[in-house]
């Protein structure tokens, strides 16, 4: 371990740190130690802690925000990448607008909306960051990534640096094609977007922040959705109508607010958490017939 360790350092890819809490680096403020947590400087620092990592026969994760993630508490084995600052980087020529992975995407949208381009009015209120928000095409408002996405850079598990276009990266509902057919890291993303009325898209984005602010508990720590909706019905609907808003497990508490969001009280635990979806999914089936789906991204070991 301490040897990969100085291999990182001495190869200058970016921070890297030893049994790092997760915990400090999700926004449900849960999770285990990972082994490595690496923050590369760049995308050249990230291609060159892969090969590290490869050429030692380690396993690696990547996370950006961790939002839309729940560690579990024995923590995660070998290394994880964490994609933030360094690959944070914007470009914007004209209507074609290139954005690193480790960008904000709220912050994108922001800037985007300023500068009186429309498409990613959605995006005003969707933690995470943009490399995320392309691995599972993420969404709201009745949009998502998929209808503004042109193309994605993407660095394989097998070593190919690619760009992909929006159809090469086959987005469905919260997924992609880097979930499970090929698996990848989005290393930049570009989105077309259109010349609108600024006045209007900032006054969309306002409007769409405001009811995420009103309807969903953002002041406390949590992963954003908890589960998917299962069509035709909306999941937070379902939750509310089997009386199980403020429902908890130790420090984990269904939302009071907005019952598809698990709020973290102080001191919740993964396993809080896991126990607290698997009595949603086993009330909301018993009464209903429905089967909960989580999109939240379980990881790690107990």
């Amino acid at each position: 371990m301490n040897d990969i360790v100085e291999r990182l350092k001495e190869a200058n890819v970016g921070k890297v740190w030893l049994n790092e809490p997760l915990k400090n680096h999700t926004t449900w403020k849960i999770g285990g130690p990972a082994d490595i947590l690496i923050q590369p400087k760049n995308t050249t620092g990230l291609i060159t802690a892969v090969n590290i990592l490869k050429a030692q026969g380690m396993p690696y994760r990547v996370i950006g925000r961790g939002s839309n993630l729940l560690v579990r508490d024995g923590g995660i084995r070998g290394a994880v990448i964490k994609v933030g600052e360094g690959l944070d980087y914007l470009r914007i020529e004209g209507e074609k607008v290139t954005a690193g992975a480790g960008f904000s995407f709220i912050k994108l949208a922001t800037i985007i909306a300023k500068q009186g381009l429309s498409g990613l009015e959605f995006a005003g209120g969707i933690p995470g960051t943009v490399g995320g928000a392309v691995y599972m095409n993420a969404g709201a408002h009745g949009s998502d990534v998929s209808r503004v996405l042109h193309s994605a850079q993407i660095l394989f598990d097998d070593g190919e640096l690619a760009t992909l276009s929006n159809e090469e990266l086959k987005f469905s509902y919260r997924t992609s094609i880097l979930q499970n057919e090929r698996k990848g890291i989005c290393l930049e993303a570009t989105f077309k977007l259109k010349k609108g009325d600024r006045e209007q898209i900032l006054k969309t984005m306002a409007q769409n922040k405001d009811y995420r602010k009103q309807t969903q508990p953002l002041q406390q720590p949590c992963c954003g959705s908890v589960f998917r909706n299962p069509k035709p019905y909306s999941a937070g609907r379902l939750i509310e109508e089997a009386g199980l808003k403020g429902f908890r497990i130790g420090d984990a508490q269904i939302s009071t607010k907005h019952a598809n969001f698990i709020v973290n009280l102080g001191n919740a635990t993964a396993k809080d958490v896991l126990a607290l979806i698997k009595h949603i999914q086993d009330t909301i089936a018993e009464k209903y017939g429905v089967e909960m789906h989580p999109e939240v991204e379980v990881v790690g070991e107990e």
